[in-house]
């Protein structure tokens, strides 16, 4: 098959709904062989698997809350890949909120499973990519940040905030680090996009478009459209960026 895509294999996680899931049916339409991820929800990403056809190599479940989940993972994902992996994108990530005045019992709880899995799995998971990548002569490497870790967030999910900011420092070092072995990294920082984490009642739908300029979320295909350009190659040039997709409601 033939396509910007062609030849690569790919490992999406939380690709069982959302952004992973549409940039999983993208990469595959482009000529990528995709490795999915789900944990609660792995029916969803099974019947993914399904639907994207002989290019879907397999779903893995794994809950990156725990510790060395995300090691596991890109092992699991790296076996169904045969050996090799030529992208990742760790798009898996959680937006709880947590007061100021939470139990100091929430409040610490709730920051370390979001500092894990938003945060350390990623970080887990590149470091097991960076050596595989480097002895396969390269590869890509695109990590889903956010626009609060930037400008910051709302009062209630400072933790959210906190561990996107940390992501971007994270594959910055990545790309200045590794850009010689041919591995190259990139962060994406959207806005609010109309997935299940977004406001789903009526108000705060009309609250979060107010603040975007163009008036409306971005949807999950333009994100994965960026990953896959990110993925080609095309751009190599861009490693260590990161591209705001936000509608103009945060401009840096």
């Amino acid at each position: 098959m033939t396509g910007p895509l062609a030849g690569k294999r790919a490992l999406i996680t939380g690709s069982s709904h959302g952004v992973g899931r549409a940039a999983a049916f993208l990469f595959a339409e482009q000529g990528a062989e995709v490795i999915l991820h789900g944990n609660q929800n792995m029916a969803d990403a099974d019947s993914a698997v399904q639907e994207i056809g002989p290019r879907a190599l397999g779903a893995v479940q794994s809950d990156l809350m725990m510790p060395g989940a995300g090691r596991e993972l890109y092992d699991a994902a790296l076996h169904l890949a045969g050996g090799r992996l030529d992208i990742v994108v760790n798009n898996a990530g959680i937006h709880w909120e947590t007061s100021i005045d939470s139990s100091d019992e929430t409040w610490e709880a709730n920051w370390a499973g979001i500092l894990q899995v938003n945060l350390m799995a990623v970080a887990d998971i590149c470091r097991a990519a960076i050596p595989e990548m480097k002895e396969s002569g390269g590869g890509e490497i695109i990590n889903i940040a956010s626009r609060a870790g930037y400008r910051g967030e709302d009062k209630d999910h400072m933790a959210y905030a906190a561990s996107k900011g940390a992501v971007l420092s994270l594959t910055k070092t990545i790309a200045r680090q590794w850009g010689q072995h041919g591995i190259h990294a990139y962060a994406l920082a959207p806005g609010w996009i109309n997935t299940r984490m977004a406001p789903q009642n009526a108000a705060g739908l009309a609250a979060a478009n107010s603040e975007i300029p163009i008036g409306r979320m971005a949807e999950p295909e333009e994100i994965a459209a960026m990953c896959a350009f990110l993925a080609s190659g095309a751009c190599s040039s861009a490693t260590g960026s990161c591209i705001d997709i936000n509608g103009a409601s945060y401009v840096r």
